[in-house]
């Protein structure tokens, strides 16, 4: 990544992947929103995000994702968003080159728009700071404030609520089976659980593994039969793993430990059914774009 010492210079940004290491959905607001807890790993899986500012007041969108169009392209959104909230007369370029697969739960486009947020508002030199952002960018998803805070997070309410959280550094298989998933169709299923008992910050880094579980599995398993196929090659692969689904899906991955011979499982993931993307990912700390934010 490069920190621009001033307006005029280019700008490379990695937008990291997230995993829910479980996602339990508690409740439902009267105005149909759905009241989630989970807790948001950042890992190394990233798109690669480049804002270019140029002469004139415009958005530039240069090779746009085929098959979205610009209204519906959260980076552009999320920089027309923050051009018209600051008054900008300023103009940008910006180019992202996709390594993170849509539809995935990984987080990818919100994370995407979060960059987005984060380096126009360093480029602009608008100081606006970490909740001043994440305001805006609860209005681009719900989990757009997340990779703004910028943390590991204890994720509540509509993803709104986000207290950090110390989570151990390790290494996860992801394996994403080909086959997006929309998050208003899991979620407007009527099938999906929706009274979870709540559970606190103490009692799941008291025995993480024991709330790995994901409330939007079932239901992605019976619109997707690649995501069962996918939890199933790990179970195999891994069998004293927990594999568990990411957001609401369609990937699913599992936490390697100091016995997993990776190299044996880099060769088996070479060998997914055709195309199945398969990484093995190590988690972070801190997405990389957060010490450009304003700290005033």
């Amino acid at each position: 990544m490069s920190e621009a010492n001033s307006i005029t210079e280019t700008l490379e940004l990695h937008c990291p992947a997230k995993l829910n290491l479980f996602l339990h959905v508690v409740g439902r607001r009267h105005d149909g929103y759905h009241l989630l807890q989970s807790v948001f790993q950042l890992i190394d899986w990233c798109d690669t995000l480049t804002l270019k500012p140029i002469p004139e007041s415009e958005i530039r969108r240069i090779d746009p994702i085929p098959g979205v169009a610009p209204e519906q392209d959260l980076v552009v959104r999320a920089a027309q968003l923050l051009k018209d909230f600051a008054k900008v007369d300023k103009g940008v370029e910006i180019s992202l080159t996709k390594a993170i697969p849509m539809g995935a739960g990984l987080g990818g486009g919100s994370s995407d728009a979060a960059s987005t947020l984060i380096g126009l508002n360093h480029l602009w030199n608008l100081g606006l700071d970490i909740p001043t952002l994440s305001q805006l960018g609860l209005k681009l998803g719900a989990d757009v404030p997340f990779f703004i805070f910028g943390h590991n997070a204890f994720v509540e309410g509509v993803g709104e609520k986000i207290q950090e959280i110390a989570l151990e550094i390790q290494d996860f298989v992801v394996i994403f089976p080909n086959q997006g998933l929309a998050t208003a169709q899991i979620f407007q299923d009527p099938h999906l659980t929706r009274d979870h008992a709540p559970i606190t910050i103490d009692r799941f880094l008291a025995s993480p593994r024991s709330f790995q579980s994901n409330d939007c599995q079932a239901v992605a398993m019976q619109k997707c039969p690649e995501v069962k196929q996918a939890l199933d090659w790990i179970h195999k692969v891994l069998p004293n793993s927990a594999p568990c689904m990411s957001g609401s899906g369609s990937s699913v991955f599992a936490a390697l430990d100091s016995k997993t011979d990776t190299a044996k499982l880099e060769n088996l993931l070479q060998n997914l059914p055709k195309g199945w993307i398969g990484r093995i990912v190590r988690g972070l700390n801190k997405n990389p774009a957060y010490n450009l934010i304003s700290s005033d």
